[in-house]
């Protein structure tokens, strides 16, 4: 029999390749009136193949049975709706962990160092009226992961190889890991230096990372975020930025992408990054087959590879 499945935005051309070898593929974000197209096509399509799925997509496709997800992220998928409807829902974990990690620490050193200002100062000539300065170093300093999850642990080895104490916040413990845990956020962010985020997103994390955290991880901590911009007051890590209330921020999310505060642009006390945490083709690839062998699986009466519902 053959299978439809829709896609809704562009999937990377490798994983597009592979879905249509196997499935016949409609892309809605290709068709001039979606609605109708929906209205017309809507039964015939058994899985979607991306992200972004809410319900009132789901009505207008009765016979769906898998959304089969890319990316490890799943906040923009209504799960609750597609669980009450026997929607499974998978995701592409594991395979990112490494990629995420090398650029949180990258982040790092780039804000403490200041290699992107450096670059900048050499480029515009700067040097020959002196040198560009003195900063920081990982070395020695407590970084508090928030979120020690599969790519968590991978930041907290790192870190570790750059001679770094490890503390942790999270739900829970985690009794056989060899960090400090905090149950209190705020706590862990005034006895660290970086304060890294790694926390899933969605309603239960949105703004965790609170104005009063910030003022606890304070003047000489810096805050980067590798998971939503939604996890931090946004307004409030700007303010603190600008009057010296937190030392610096490296960005790799936002809670508006593409649009990204104004102020922090004129700001020397960040690093920024356009949403690049998982942007190797390494990765992007593994998670494409991931996402391929999850409806294959389904289509085939086996267990899901990574299933969230």
């Amino acid at each position: 029999m053959t299978i439809e499945i829709l896609q809704t935005a562009p999937l990377l051309a490798s994983c597009e390749q592979a879905l249509t070898e196997r499935y016949i593929v409609h892309k809605l974000h290709e068709q001039a009136d979606k609605q109708a197209w929906l209205a017309e096509n809507g039964a015939r399509i058994r899985a979607h193949a991306g992200s972004g799925v809410q319900a009132d997509l789901m009505d207008k496709l009765p016979n769906l049975e898998i959304i089969a997800s890319f990316g490890v992220g799943y906040d923009n998928i209504d799960v609750a709706a597609a669980k009450a409807r026997n929607i499974r829902v998978t995701n592409t974990p594991d395979v990112l962990n490494d990629a995420v990690a090398e650029l949180t620490i990258g982040l790092m050193i780039s804000l403490a160092r200041r290699i992107p200002q450096s670059d900048q100062f050499v480029r515009q000539g700067q040097w020959q009226k002196g040198n560009f300065g003195l900063f920081s170093e990982l070395t020695g300093k407590t970084i508090g992961i928030l979120g020690l999850g599969r790519i968590g642990k991978e930041i907290a080895t790192r870190a570790q190889a750059m001679k770094m104490r490890v503390v942790y916040h999270g739900r829970h413990q985690q009794k056989h890991t060899p960090y400090v845990y905090y149950d209190n956020l705020e706590d862990m962010a005034r006895d660290s230096d970086w304060l890294v985020v790694i926390a899933p997103g969605g309603k239960g994390t949105e703004g965790i990372v609170s104005r009063k955290v910030l003022e606890a991880l304070g003047p000489q901590g810096a805050i980067v975020n590798v998971a939503r911009g939604t996890l931090i007051d946004e307004a409030a890590m700007v303010e603190l930025l600008q009057n010296g209330g937190l030392g610096g921020a490296a960005l790799d999310v936002f809670a508006e992408e593409p649009q990204v505060p104004q102020a922090l642009l004129s700001l020397d006390n960040v690093v920024l990054s356009p949403h690049q945490g998982s942007a190797t083709h390494q990765t992007r690839d593994a998670m494409g087959a991931l996402l391929v062998a999850n409806l294959e699986k389904h289509f085939a009466g086996e267990p899901l590879i990574s299933a969230v519902v």
